[in-house]
């Protein structure tokens, strides 16, 4: 162990560990393992979007040489039952969205294959489907709870009668679109079985979980299944789980006796992958003359599927973000002939504090207070529905911090009086947050006789840099210098760790980490420093030290603020600058804090002004499935964009006083830009994204 002193690792702008392997192409992702013998599959997906298959005539398909096995629900070897319907690949004739899965082709070569699907033939029966989200729709229904698991709705007090004797109300409703995660790696995965047993790589936010479906699915042992992930090109909540490829992967394998490798296609994400439901939601404030808010109530309209059921908690924000004695919630569900929504990048909060942070604004122009000073106004001492108090919230520093840094003060509220030749201009404001999460984790570290030590948990690192966080918290807690920590992530064969997502992955891989060097530091104090030639090992397990946690409200906070310049003429609108201020605890590394916020921010960006997912009422497909059509910001879209964070240390959360990061600089962002586009015009835009045609009239 060092005995010199040294720089604490822990905020440091450490550069990435595995950054050299990236930038020389020596990552692997899942596709890129070189598996001898592999083949390769290709889909076919369902022409209708609601009905059954009649018939697969795969003929043409499996007399092309190289062709070795077509699969559909007519040979597909049985699985068992799972409660995710969309995993149940091949196993009915059934057809509950266009682009589902109704065969795959697996051939010598992906050339082949991809021909061969393009040969097979496949019959239906179809039904009259129904994709349209509406409000008046008879089969809307009351969920019984949204994700994770929180009530669909809640209720304090008297909204009604506080709406009705309010000297201020605002009551207005926000759409958001259908909007895809679309990460840079496609989702893929090579399945290999060996007497009895299955090794999948895989493209995964969570190894050990994906492990458990595919041994549920396939019945068998969870220790003869093993998911290899070592390095991950994005994922946003898309590859939290087992998705439908892998599945085939693995049947296809265990039908022709050879390892199957299949990659999703761009446009085959967009049916098989998750997205962002579409939302419509009915905001309603009651405030006295002097903003003092007296009311809040948001209700939800939100899209799931025929087959599994997700609910996004899209008001679940509203429950905590401003003090008021009368408020209430609701999340109502339409299941559809739809692929079924997902997780995506702060699901709940993003949507939903577009729509809260708009009405905010609206009230703040209603009463002739600015946004600020109405939001400061109506900061809760206390989590307001659950009435705990907060393991730290440092809101109000975010907003004035931000506004200082932003120039603020200069700020004329009258909207569209600004201008810079034939440029609107204006400015704009919106909260954020994001509930800080920590699971339970295993983490094992090894001394070894060469004087390094190996971290071993199965997380993931999906981008976010958590390779080297986690060499900065052993280093710290073993007190030695990070070139010496060697990290293995992203292997179901490590001690099991929680899924990347959620934020959580610092907080619960590193609080394990932390006492796994801890354990060890003991072990080698009780040998005299001395490390046998097997090294030393220790284990941590902290289920139990997080099941004791203190009963605490906990959540990250911040401020977003928005420049934008509108075109009035062709509604072009640019945004040159953004800044967003952070209260999220201990920041473990400034460079990759910094990338993470300005990665949300942008996706917020391209949320306000850009992603939509068109469908196509007539045939019930997304239309814009490609990146030539989906649009998402390129650089030029992206200027002055900047992060910057409050001193915050919370030792209520985990050993590092840290709260997660990767998703709150999206929240918030979509509604600053939404607020500087009505300084900058006078036009409100209460459906996103905010195109040219809503700017002109």
């Amino acid at each position: 162990m060092a005995t010199a002193l040294r720089a604490p690792a822990i905020g440091s702008s450490l550069s990435r560990v595995d950054g050299r392997l990236k930038v020389t192409g020596q990552a692997l992702y899942a596709a890129e393992h070189q598996i001898s013998g592999v083949t390769h599959a290709a889909l076919v997906g369902a022409e209708i979007a609601a009905g059954v298959v009649r018939g697969v005539d795969a003929t043409a398909a499996l007399a092309l040489p190289g062709v070795l096995a077509v699969i559909s629900h007519e040979n597909a070897p049985r699985l068992a039952r799972v409660d995710d319907a969309e995993l149940a690949v091949f196993q009915s004739s059934a057809v509950a969205y266009r682009g589902q899965l109704v065969a795959a082709v697996v051939a010598e070569s992906l050339e082949t294959a991809r021909h061969a699907a393009g040969l097979v033939r496949v019959e239906y029966d179809a039904r009259e489907h129904d994709v349209a989200l509406r409000p008046d729709h008879p089969r809307i229904y009351q969920p019984e709870k949204v994700n994770p698991a929180y009530p669909s709705d809640t209720a304090h007090g008297d909204a009604d009668a506080a709406l009705g004797g309010a000297d201020v109300v605002v009551d207005e409703t926000y759409e958001t679109p259908a909007v895809h995660n679309n990460p840079m790696e496609p989702h893929a995965s090579i399945a290999v079985w060996a007497g009895g047993e299955l090794t999948v790589y895989e493209s995964t936010q969570g190894a050990a979980g994906t492990r458990d479906s595919l041994a549920e699915l396939f019945e068998v042992d969870p220790r003869a299944v093993r998911v290899v992930s070592p390095h991950v090109g994005g994922g946003f909540g898309s590859k939290g789980k087992a998705r439908p490829q892998i599945v085939v992967a693995a049947l296809a394998a265990r039908v022709v006796g050879r390892p199957v490798k299949l990659a999703l296609t761009r446009r085959e994400m967009f049916s098989l992958t998750g997205y962002r439901t579409p939302t419509i939601q009915r905001l309603r404030l009651a405030a006295n003359s002097d903003g003092a808010l007296q009311a809040i109530v948001h209700d939800v309209l939100e899209q799931t599927s025929t087959i599994t059921e997700f609910a996004e908690q899209t008001a679940t924000a509203t429950r905590i973000m401003y003090a008021a004695a009368n408020r209430r919630t609701t999340h109502r569900l339409l299941a559809l002939d739809v692929p079924t929504p997902s997780w995506m990048r702060a699901p709940g909060e993003c949507p939903g504090m577009y729509a809260l942070e708009s009405a905010l604004d609206e009230l703040a122009i209603a009463c002739r207070i600015d946004p600020i000073d109405l939001r400061i106004r109506n900061e809760p001492e206390v989590e307001p529905e659950s009435g705990k108090p907060w393991s730290s919230r440092n809101l109000v520093a975010c907003l004035r911090d931000g506004a200082a840094r932003f120039g603020w003060s200069d700020r004329d509220p009258t909207p569209g009086v600004r201008r810079d030749g034939n440029w609107l201009i204006g400015t704009g404001v919106a909260s954020s947050t994001y509930p800080t999460y920590r699971s339970g984790s295993r983490a094992a570290v090894e001394a070894r006789v060469d004087g390094r030590f190996t971290v071993s948990v199965c997380g993931a690192d999906i981008g976010t840099g958590a390779r080297t966080i986690l060499t900065q918290i052993a280093a710290d807690t073993l007190d030695v210098p990070t070139d010496l920590i060697d990290v293995e992530l992203g292997d179901s064969a490590l001690p099991r760790g929680p899924v990347a997502g959620g934020s959580m992955g610092t907080g619960s891989w590193g609080g394990a980490v932390v006492r796994a060097c801890e354990a060890l530091r003991a072990k080698l104090a009780e040998l005299g420093g001395a490390i046998p030639d097997d090294g030393v090992e220790a284990l941590a397990d902290t289920a139990d030290e997080v099941a004791a946690l203190p009963k605490l409200a906990r959540h990250a906070f911040g401020a977003q603020f928005a420049e934008v310049r509108v075109n009035p003429k062709t509604g072009e609108v640019r945004v040159p600058r953004l800044l967003g201020m952070f209260a999220v605890g201990r920041i473990m590394n400034p460079k990759l804090a910094r990338s993470q916020f300005i990665g949300g921010m942008t996706m917020g960006l391209s949320m306000a002004l850009f992603e939509q997912s068109l469908l196509d009422l007539e045939f019930g497909d997304y239309l814009n499935h490609d990146f030539a059509q989906y649009h998402v910001p390129s650089a030029a879209d992206v200027l002055d964009i900047d992060a910057a964070w409050v001193d915050e240390h919370d030792d209520q959360l985990n050993p590092m006083g840290s709260k997660g990061i990767g998703e709150i600089g999206i929240v918030g962002t979509a509604a600053a830009i939404a607020n500087a586009v009505h300084h900058a015009t006078g036009i409100r835009v209460r459906r996103l994204p905010i195109t040219s045609e809503r700017l002109i009239a």
